[in-house]
């Protein structure tokens, strides 16, 4: 989103005020075209024989989305079986999914042999239950490189105390249940985390693996999963992808030499694709000033938009009906019947009651992690490309939330 001739446009020259006006508030609005235009960086930045990018799509699961990147070229990295599903009915080759949870039964392992993804395994137990029941069905295995990366704690997932993978110290064992079983191995994984500050860190995660796969001599591919870092804030740090290609291709081309084989190499990019094409737009209901805080109080909460109250996340927040207006410092909060903070002392363009508001990166764990706390409906989405506007998910109605519930009276009398 620009700011030109006094006013913020969307890609397209699309007004997003006229967007609200539309489609009504709480609304989130992703740019196609931005989310291709991640595609083609991080596609074209490898030089390697073979590579495929799965779109992590725990990130924005909405059907519009999957489909416009499978239109792309993409693969997709799918961290439960409904994903899978998801993915099945965008239009996905189950060639081209990646089945890669954690923490579940042997069930959805089986659902997904079923349907004919590739199948990730991150512990032992389940690749000694998975190999006894699907002996010839090839698999990949989620190594823990134990390398601590990621902004926040609660994304980490590649440190040694963390429930992802198993341990490169347990290869072994490892070795040792593959042998006995008779399992085939055609892949092997890993993810450290997103948000990834240091590529020299994920470098070093990445030598572990390789050294893990001299181990299996059937692979054909590699994954490396992704948490590549996006900007969030103006001169924000983000990862160059096109010098981190240059460096990493280099080094997967002289390992599959070693190899002896030209492997795929895989990375799983979520918030890297779709994470900046993603506005959250809101209504400022009420400005409230106490005695040390002016307060933005929107029509929106964590229920929709979390990240700010679960990671402490930043998101970039801006007046869009009057962005000329004289900078004041707000905190903007939302309407939950809880602490429910969006931002701290901001600078925002001065705001009046009826004001829009726009949150930047809203299109990564924004809606996907959306609720209906205090029983409040999710808003709609919307998609634009090349200058048109199309409605991708419609806001839910009371009717969603009673959808379900089944009205039960226990406390009625049984007739006499």
């Amino acid at each position: 989103m620009q700011l030109q001739d006094g006013k913020y446009q969307l890609a397209g020259g699309i007004d997003p005020l006229e967007l609200c006006k539309k489609y009504g508030t709480p609304l989130y609005v992703y740019d196609a075209e931005k989310i291709e235009h991640q595609y083609k960086r991080i596609s074209g930045a490898f030089d390697v024989k073979k590579l495929e990018i799965h779109y992590a799509c725990k990130a924005n699961t909405n059907l519009s989305v999957l489909q416009f990147l499978r239109e792309l070229g993409s693969g997709l990295d799918c961290v439960s079986i409904e994903e899978v599903e998801l993915g099945i009915t965008a239009g996905f080759d189950p060639k081209v999914i990646t089945f890669t949870p954690n923490s579940v039964g042997l069930e959805e392992y089986e659902r997904a042999v079923e349907i004919g993804v590739k199948i990730n395994v991150d512990s032992i137990s389940i690749l000694e239950q998975f190999g006894q029941k699907f002996p010839h069905y090839p698999v990949s295995i989620r190594i823990n490189p134990h390398v601590m990366a990621g902004m926040y704690s609660q994304i980490s997932v590649g440190h040694i105390d963390s429930k992802f993978g198993i341990s490169f110290h347990q290869l072994p064992l490892v070795l040792r249940v593959v042998e006995e079983i008779k399992q085939k191995v055609d892949h092997i994984h890993m993810h450290t985390g997103s948000d990834i500050l240091d590529v020299d860190l994920f470098m070093n995660a990445a030598e572990i693996l390789l050294n893990v796969a001299k181990n299996f001599k059937d692979l054909s591919f590699i994954d490396f999963g992704s948490g590549f870092k996006v900007k969030y804030k103006p001169n924000d740090y983000e990862t160059n992808i096109e010098e981190f290609g240059e460096v990493f291709s280099k080094r997967f081309n002289d390992f599959c030499a070693e190899y002896g084989k030209d492997l795929t190499l895989i990375f799983e990019p979520g918030k890297f694709l779709v994470s900046e094409s993603g506005y959250f737009f809101v209504k400022a209901n009420v400005v409230k000033q106490t005695t040390s805080t002016v307060f933005i109080c929107v029509d929106s909460g964590f229920n929709h938009l979390i990240r700010p109250m679960f990671y402490n996340a930043y998101h970039r927040i801006e007046n869009v009906t009057d962005p000329n207006g004289r900078q004041r410092i707000y905190t903007v909060v939302g309407n939950i019947c809880e602490t429910d903070t969006f931002g701290v002392n901001r600078r925002i363009a001065e705001t009046i009651e009826g004001d829009i508001l726009c949150m930047h990166n809203a299109g990564a764990y924004c809606f996907t992690m959306a609720s209906n706390y205090n029983s409040r409906v999710r808003p709609a989405e919307v998609l634009i490309y090349k200058g048109k506007d199309y409605l991708v998910r419609k806001r839910e109605t009371i009717k969603d939330i009673l959808r379900n519930q089944v009205q039960v009276n226990v406390l009625q009398k049984e007739p006499a």
